[in-house]
């Protein structure tokens, strides 16, 4: 039986209209599928947590589309820049200092948030024509296996971008301000040695 998981298609530009409206979006990346809503929208960040099912105490990261966008959002150095750019565009989150203007509920009050450049055309497209940063959180119940096709989607949404198959390997997280690896994922012996030769600066 079908479930009823809300409209699925290619329309990037549908999708990112209905971001800017505080909907909510699936959209593939490099890694697994995400839930994508406007990072400034409450209403849309709450609706997040509840359709993950996720206790509003766990952070939640953000997908941007490029560094001017990143810049907007958090405070990096100099070593720090050099870090992110290693790395950036790809599988993998970077925990940085937040700006004021990031939402608390997304950090669950920290003052650092998760940061996605992902390195998926799709992804990158979507942000740019929405104009504003994204959640990135994968598109499955909290616990449960994130989905790497669009049919092994469980949740709903308003719309669901069909991008194929993912890779299906979470993004490797890695915090540059405490200067550790939080989650092991995906390009995880990358980040390792550009973390081994950032605390050696």
């Amino acid at each position: 039986m079908r479930r009823n998981r809300g409209l699925i298609g290619t329309d990037i530009k549908k999708a990112a209209e209905i971001i800017k409206k505080n909907g909510i979006v699936i959209y593939p990346t490099e890694t697994v599928y995400g839930i994508g809503a406007n990072i400034f929208s409450e209403e849309a960040l709450r609706r997040v947590f509840a359709i993950k099912k996720r206790d509003i105490d766990k952070p939640v990261s953000v997908a941007v589309s490029g560094f001017k966008m990143m810049d907007d959002l958090v405070v990096m150095g100099r070593k720090e820049r050099l870090f992110v750019e290693k790395l950036l565009p790809g599988p993998v989150t970077v925990l940085l200092k937040k700006k004021e203007k990031v939402p608390d509920i997304l950090t669950s009050g920290s003052g650092l948030v998760g940061i996605r450049y992902p390195d998926h055309e799709t992804t990158i497209k979507l942000i740019e024509l929405a104009g504003v940063p994204i959640t990135s959180t994968s598109a499955n119940i909290s616990g449960e296996a994130p989905p790497a096709k669009a049919d092994e989607i469980k949740i709903s949404a308003d719309y669901i971008i069909d991008g194929g198959e993912c890779k299906g390997e979470p993004s490797t997280v890695v915090d540059i301000v405490n200067r550790k690896i939080v989650r092991k994922g995906a390009e995880y012996e990358k980040v390792v040695a550009a973390l081994r030769e950032f605390q050696g600066v």
